[in-house]
């Protein structure tokens, strides 16, 4: 889940609805760019389905009551993390193997500093999925797959930026993590290195450097719930009596 606080609210984006809108952003990465045509049905379902473990988690939000607000995915605990990123990998896998390695190849990224048994069991568990889904393979370009990968991390941090800033957000009121722009990996094949985010509108995102085919028209699916209702009724029984709400946004060059 990702939170946004409000004064009297708090906006909820399931990881699913959030992992849908980078599809949405990666399926426009311009053809020209693209290396490894033959592998991007792969790639873009990786996109799609790189955050699969939260479905059904997210459908049944935790309350933090340590900080008083719902569990996101960045104060989640990890022990339980793991549990749910192996169930949604494994998934992927029974469709596609070379989009569930991709998505290995993202959540490891998140245990490879922390020293606690159940983090370190993960990540031996996914080195062994990734020799095994490799040796299955046809053929495995490692460079390929960096690329591969560095554009899943793109269309993931582009959603985040999306899913974490209220709409029309200026450059004071953004969130702190984007201040500075989003880092571009050099696997990506571009000469920019930083790639700035700006809202325009409420319904507008302009990027100073644009790889796309043409503007990304996609939506963000949320839940607004109020703090009185959580108060009154509990987190659970507020998330599901609250709507779905459809926000359209537009990608585009600036």
């Amino acid at each position: 889940m990702i939170i946004r606080e409000r004064e009297a609210e708090f906006v909820m984006i399931e990881q699913k609805n959030h992992a849908e809108f980078a599809g949405d952003v990666i399926a426009q990465w311009k053809t020209t760019l693209f290396q490894g045509e033959q592998l991007r049905k792969s790639v873009e379902y990786a996109v799609r389905m790189h955050d699969y473990g939260w479905e059904k988690l997210d459908k049944s939000p935790f309350w933090n009551d340590k900080k008083q607000v719902p569990f996101s995915l960045f104060d989640f605990p990890k022990a339980p993390k793991t549990i749910f990123y192996t169930y949604g990998i494994d998934e992927v896998e029974k469709v596609d193997t070379y989009a569930a390695l991709l998505c290995s190849r993202h959540y490891i990224q998140f245990f490879l500093k922390d020293t606690s048994i159940e983090s370190q069991d993960f990540l031996k568990q996914e080195e062994v999925r990734k020799k095994r889904i490799i040796a299955d393979l046809d053929e495995f370009n490692e460079q390929l797959f960096e690329f591969h990968y560095a554009l899943l991390a793109l269309g993931d941090t582009l959603s985040v930026f999306a899913c974490v800033n209220e709409p029309g957000a200026t450059e004071e009121t953004s969130h702190p993590f984007f201040k500075k722009g989003l880092s571009l990996s050099t696997k990506l094949g571009l000469t920019e290195t930083t790639m700035m985010p700006s809202w325009i509108d409420e319904h507008t995102i302009a990027l100073d450097v644009f790889p796309f085919e043409k503007t990304i028209n996609s939506k963000l699916i949320q839940k607004v719930v109020s703090k009185k209702a959580i108060q009154e009724k509990g987190l659970l029984d507020s998330y599901n009596e609250a709507e779905y709400e459809e926000i359209s946004i537009s990608i585009k060059a600036k």
